[in-house]
C-alpha cells in the first residue's frame, strides 16, 4: 500500500496581526498666503465686530468718573479681573477724592498690593486725588490736558475716562490689545502707543473712537490672543492679512 502524506496546517504566530488599511494623514487646513488676502475696509471690520460683540463695554467696574480713573491707574500691567477684585474695598474705605487724598499711604499700598507695582500705584492714587481736590474742587477734570497732569495718568488713561465717564471722544484708547490687533489687521505698522493712536484717529471716524477700543479688546481677549490667536475660530480670518491657519 502506498502511504498518503498529509500536509500539516500552518499555524499563525501569536505575534502576527492582521493587516489593516493604513489611514491617510489628514491635511491641515490652510488659508491663502497672507499676501494674497485683501484686508477688509475698516468700516466693514468694525461692523463685523459690532455684530459679534454687541455688549462690548469697559470691563473695569465703576460707578463714577473718579472710580474709573482710579481703576484705570491700577490696571497698568494688571488684568481688569484683578482690579475689579481690589476696587470694592478700596472705594468702600476711600469713596471720594478727598478721602483718598487723606488716606495713609501704607493703607493704600496694602489695599492695591495684588495689582503689582503697588507702591508706585498707591503714590499715584494719593497724588491724583490730592490734585483733584486742590486744583479742581474735588471733581475729575473733563479736559485731556488737565487729566494728563494728574499722577499716574497718561493719554490712554485720560482717553478711557473721557470716553467712558463723560462720553467725550478725545482719542482712540490704545492698550496692548488695540496695539496688537490693529497691527495684525494691517491698519498700522507699529510704534509707540501715541503714534498708533494718531494713526487710528485719522483712519477711524470720530464717532467710533470710543467704541472701537472696546470691540478690539473684546476680540483680543476672546479670539485674537497673544501670543497664539485662535484663527480657526475667527470670523475675520478670511480677510486678515497677517495671520495664517496651519
Amino acid at each position: 500500500m502506498t502511504s498518503v502524506s498529509k500536509k500539516k496546517p500552518k499555524i499563525l504566530s501569536a505575534t502576527v496581526k492582521p493587516k489593516t488599511a493604513a489611514k491617510k494623514p489628514t491635511k491641515a487646513r490652510k488659508l491663502p498666503p497672507p499676501k494674497s488676502r485683501k484686508a477688509l475696509p475698516i468700516r466693514e471690520t468694525l461692523e463685523r465686530l459690532r455684530e459679534a460683540y454687541p455688549d462690548a463695554h469697559c470691563e473695569l467696574d465703576h460707578r463714577n468718573a473718579f472710580e474709573l480713573l482710579a481703576a484705570t491707574i491700577l490696571s497698568a500691567q494688571c488684568t481688569d479681573v484683578r482690579v475689579n477684585m481690589v476696587t470694592p474695598e478700596l472705594f468702600r474705605r476711600f469713596p471720594t477724592p478727598l478721602a483718598m487724598s487723606e488716606a495713609p499711604l501704607e493703607e493704600l499700598e496694602e489695599l492695591v498690593r495684588t495689582t503689582g507695582f503697588f507702591k508706585n500705584k498707591a503714590k499715584s492714587l494719593k497724588g491724583m486725588a490730592t490734585v483733584i481736590v486742590t486744583r479742581h474742587a474735588g471733581e475729575v477734570p473733563r479736559r485731556l490736558e488737565e487729566l494728563v497732569e494728574l499722577s499716574g495718568v497718561g493719554r490712554k488713561t485720560a482717553n478711557v475716562v473721557l470716553g467712558n465717564a463723560f462720553g467725550i471722544a478725545s482719542g482712540v484708547v490704545v492698550d496692548t490689545h488695540v496695539s496688537r490687533i490693529s497691527q495684525r489687521f494691517g491698519w498700522v505698522k507699529g510704534g509707540s502707543a501715541e503714534a498708533i493712536e494718531r494713526e487710528l484717529n485719522e483712519m477711524i471716524p470720530r464717532a467710533d473712537w470710543i467704541m472701537t477700543p472696546h470691540l478690539l479688546i473684546f476680540h483680543g481677549r476672546r479670539v485674537c490672543k497673544a501670543p497664539t490667536p485662535r484663527c480657526e475660530e475667527c470670523f475675520l480670518f478670511d480677510a486678515c492679512p497677517r495671520r495664517e491657519v496651519k
